[in-house]
């Protein structure tokens, strides 16, 4: 019945319920910065793992999805994963506006380095593509890949900095943290929205780098078992 108005509605619910949540049972969590502040940051860790993990949950069946294109005519399946993040970036857009009204209304600010935002979204969107098709590319030969990975996104989702910043975990365990590049690209995204600060230059171009490897890796995998794929789904 609501149609469209569920993009709104999903994120802000979302972000509502673990805020209250952490804040109540962990309140150290939103001490430093306040339930406001602490929210917004939820807001924009949620924004970005959710862009991630709704295709990397999808991906592994998603030829099988499309079969009959896939089998019953020339169709370039490659083209899918595209499909599906432009769809999923879509739904970030809506977010992310509502991530802007909240944080107006709850009296936030925002400075000017939020403009920078494009330069955080495409190298991740890159990353997610190559991580779309390598798993695109495993779900043909194996349903079992779907079942791992919801299992694992889960157990990524507590080891990415969404309910708290790399600033509040012990050293020696934030350095193995910091080796998730969704944790990276959530640390940058909250540093130009909500703090004004520029990402770290060597750091950027390190995890654009990681970026690009992984895209290629994932675009190679999937070309070279594409012609296979048709008669295993």
């Amino acid at each position: 019945m609501l149609g469209p108005l569920w993009a709104v509605l999903s994120p802000l619910i979302m972000m509502l319920t673990y805020t209250a949540i952490f804040s109540l049972t962990l309140p150290e969590l939103a001490a430093p910065t306040g339930v406001a502040n602490y929210a917004a940051n939820i807001f924009v860790g949620l924004i970005m793992f959710n862009l991630f993990s709704e295709l990397a949950y999808r991906a592994p069946m998603l030829l099988h999805e499309h079969v009959n294109f896939v089998k019953k005519s020339i169709f370039p399946s490659e083209t899918i994963a595209w499909t599906v993040t432009i769809r999923q970036l879509t739904y970030a857009g809506v977010a992310f506006l509502v991530f802007v009204v909240f944080r107006l209304v709850t009296g936030g600010s925002f400075h000017w380095t939020i403009v920078l935002a494009p330069f955080i979204i495409i190298p991740f969107t890159l990353f997610i593509l190559g991580i779309v098709w390598f798993l695109m590319a495993l779900g043909a030969f194996t349903r079992d890949v779907a079942h791992v990975m919801a299992s694992v996104i889960p157990i990524l989702m507590f080891g990415t900095p969404v309910f708290y910043n790399f600033s509040q975990v012990p050293g020696n365990l934030a350095i193995w943290l910091r080796l998730n590049p969704i944790g990276d690209y959530i640390e940058m995204m909250r540093d130009i929205t909500l703090h004004g600060r520029l990402p770290n230059p060597f750091a950027y171009l390190v995890i654009v780098a990681i970026s690009y490897a992984v895209f290629l890796f994932g675009y190679q995998f999937f070309m070279r078992y594409k012609s296979v794929i048709v008669d295993v789904i």
